[in-house]
Order: structure tokens, then sequence, then C-alpha cells
């Protein structure tokens, strides 16, 4: 077996005892045990990087296929959350990105290794737009995340169900860290777009115009969820669909053609 498969599997087992130590006391009155917790999450994070250099980069080549760039975008997400966790109670999101991140880790041990795209200088500007656009997308993506724990303590709230929020942090620091996430993810991925029609000239050719239409589609859902809710109040569930649309737009701008062309048309 290489030393990337034995990476990714360490890291999906390290993954699945975290995913299983935060769920088996989710909703324990003292909480889950964060330090079992983020010990085996790191352990993961550190394999699964180990894995990701492997599969990323070799022979002085960067390979951007789609299940490289999705293992990418699981790390970083990983990473920051599991970082969040040390500061704040974000018991909601670990079982679900230690979920995904773990089993993407096992799926990697299968998945046929793709082409790759070569690191010269004349591709730095679009090295700089794929790098601006995938930092956008895991915030924006966090931001997801956070509107769905949001929109969760804001239900139990309401149903009067305080023992189910007990663990979790108060609705309104949650609901102040989810729009700075979300004003910081838009920019970056405002600024994307800005580097890629000033830099790039394939933004608007056949190949990219609907990617790059599909982005702005979201860049606009998005800035008009921020000015929806300060300046209209916007809150709860209708913030909650207009993120996760705009979201769901960007994944198929970034990664639907993509998974049609290296998945569906081999």
């Amino acid at each position: 077996m290489e030393f990337s498969s034995i990476s990714s599997f360490t890291a999906f087992v390290c993954y699945s005892v975290a995913t299983l130590s935060i769920l088996s006391r989710l909703f324990h009155p003292k909480g889950p045990n964060l330090v079992i917790t983020l010990i085996f999450a790191c352990l993961a994070i550190i394999f699964h990087a180990l894995s990701n250099t492997q599969f990323l980069f070799a022979d002085h080549s960067l390979n951007f296929s789609l299940p490289n760039v999705v293992s990418l975008v699981s790390l970083v997400i990983t990473l920051v959350i599991s970082a969040v966790a040390l500061r704040f109670k974000v018991n909601l999101l670990l079982p679900v990105i230690y979920g995904f991140a773990g089993l993407w880790q096992l799926g990697m041990i299968f998945i046929s290794p793709m082409g790759g795209m070569e690191i010269v200088a004349d591709k730095l500007a679009i090295l700089s737009h794929i790098t601006l656009a995938l930092i956008a997308y895991c915030i924006l993506i966090i931001a997801t995340l956070y509107a769905f724990q949001v929109a969760y303590i804001n239900m139990k709230l309401k149903s009067k169900n305080l023992q189910a929020v007990s663990q979790l942090p108060p609705l309104m620091q949650v609901e102040r860290q989810l729009f700075t996430i979300l004003l910081f993810g838009s920019i970056c991925l405002l600024i994307s777009q800005v580097v890629g029609f000033i830099f790039l000239d394939g933004m608007i050719s056949k190949e990219n115009a609907h990617k790059t239409i599909l982005s702005l589609i979201a860049c606009v859902i998005y800035f008009t969820t921020l000015w929806g809710h300060f300046k209209q109040g916007w809150r709860g569930q209708r913030v909650l669909i207009l993120t996760v649309l705009a979201s769901f737009i960007l994944t198929l701008a970034y990664f639907g053609s993509r998974f049609v062309k290296e998945f569906l048309l081999l």
C-alpha cells in the first residue's frame, strides 16, 4: 500500500474516532469531551495533510483534479473549525466536518489519480485566481454551516427546549460570527472574480462562461443576504435559505462541470 493511501486510511480512522467522540456526548449535560475529540482530530488533520501533499504535488506539478480539490477544501475547513473549537462552542459543526472529511479520505484510497497542472511563471495569474476562489469557497461553506447552527439554536429556543442548547453557544454570538464570516468570504469571492476578469483571458469563453456566471450569481446572493441583514434585519430561515442557495450555486460553478468531465465522461 502506498504512503498516500496509508495516510488517508489513518486519517479516516482518526476522523471516525473524533466523530464518535463528539456524537456520543453531544447532548450530555456536561457536553462532549473536547480534549479527546481534538486530539484525534489533530492526528487526523496531520495525516490528511500528508495525504494531500502526496496527491497534490508530484514532479513539480500541481494536481487540481476534483477529488484533490475537495480533499483540500475539507482539510482547510476542518483545520479552521477545529481551531475555532478551542475558544467557541461549535459542537454541532464538528461531527459534520469530521464525518465528511473522514469519508472523503476513505474514498481517496479508491479514486484513480488524475492529470496535474504544471507550476510555471505564466500561470501565476490563474494560480492566484484559483487560490483566492478556494479560500472564498472554504470561508463561505463555513458560513453556511454556521447558518445551519443559527437556525437550529433559534428553533430550539422558540420551542423552549433549553436542554438541547445548554452546551451550545448563545444565539447572538453565533449569529454575529456568521455574518462576519459571510462578509469576509463574500469579499474574497468578489476579489477572486475581479482578479480573473483583469488578468485572465478566458473568464467569459465558451468553456468557462457558465462558471463565471454562476459564481457572479452566488456572489450577488451572498451580498444581498448581507444587505438584507444589516439594512432590513433579515435573520433565521431567510438567511439560511439564501446562504444554502448561494453555496449550492457556487459549488455547481466550481465542481459541476468538472464532475461531469472527470467522472461521468470517462
